[in-house]
């Protein structure tokens, strides 16, 4: 492995699965400031705190700038994000004014073809549909902003859904080239991270406050009925369709990889 320390602009940090699988036992039961501190001194400026400003990525936000704040902080806005996020990030701005926020947006020519072929609300046909849109409007651009780091920073946690179950506190993603993922949260459950939030005064989403508990695209997100699971509110007219878009759990769906490759070619394997 090369260290932060030791490593020029152009070098890679580039860890192997055993040696990583080793780090990953190591930081299980550590706290998440301790996962974020490692990851910092491991990546430097190679690592970058993915978010979409939902409470997780809030929670981890404000951990990492205790801890530095000149983070790198990564967005991804589809074009079609609640109004109340927009306001929101402009609040995250203000609060958190060291950290450096990149926000990454959909290629237009993607956007162009998807919608000329499938039209603007492509998502409410079918999965495969939904998945594709996802896919241009989420996926690719995040590619892209991964392109140049070595690690990216998440709010996942295992009591989430049944497909994030199984994440490490750190692991390699062999969906973005080998890079690193870090998973501070992975063991907390939903109620520690508001009982961090609350007690640290960190700024929440609107949303929240209106019966949301998970807030992606406008169309595509809705508060949730009581006794519902807390990710019922997206795409809450799927039947039996897992809740992921396919940034973090890459969906194999009959029709969407041919349908990506018909529509954006060899493309979207990269990201451009």
């Amino acid at each position: 492995m090369i260290s932060a320390a030791d490593k020029t602009n152009e070098e890679r940090i580039l860890f192997d699965e055993l040696e990583l699988g080793e780090i990953a036992l190591n930081l299980d039961d550590k706290d998440p400031q301790d996962v974020i501190t490692w990851a910092l001194e491991t990546f430097g400026q190679r690592l970058a705190f993915v978010t979409s400003f939902q409470v997780d990525g809030m929670a981890i936000l404000d951990m990492a700038y205790r801890l530095k704040p000149e983070i790198r902080v990564v967005t991804v806005d589809t074009g079609r994000l609640p109004p109340e996020t927009y306001d929101f990030i402009e609040q995250v701005k203000n609060r958190y004014p060291k950290i450096s926020l990149e926000i990454h947006t959909p290629d237009h020519n993607n956007l162009e073809r998807i919608i000329s072929k499938h039209g603007i609300n492509l998502f409410r046909q079918d999965v495969p549909k939904r998945l594709l849109c996802c896919h241009v409007r989420k996926v690719l651009p995040l590619l892209r902003a991964l392109n140049n780091v070595d690690a990216w920073v998440t709010g996942l946690r295992r009591d989430q859904w049944a497909s994030r179950s199984n994440i490490r506190k750190c692991e390699i993603d062999h969906d973005h080239q080998g890079i690193v993922k870090v998973n501070p949260l992975a063991d907390w459950m939903e109620d520690d991270v508001w009982d961090y939030v609350r007690s640290n005064d960190v700024p929440t989403h609107p949303l929240y406050a209106k019966g949301y508990t998970s807030i992606g695209c406008a169309p595509c997100t809705r508060p949730i009925k009581p006794g519902e699971d807390s990710r019922a509110g997206r795409w809450w007219w799927e039947k039996n369709a897992p809740k992921e878009c396919g940034i973090h759990c890459p969906i194999e769906t009959g029709g969407f990889e041919h349908e990506v490759h018909a529509i954006l070619g060899d493309e979207h394997k990269n990201g451009q």
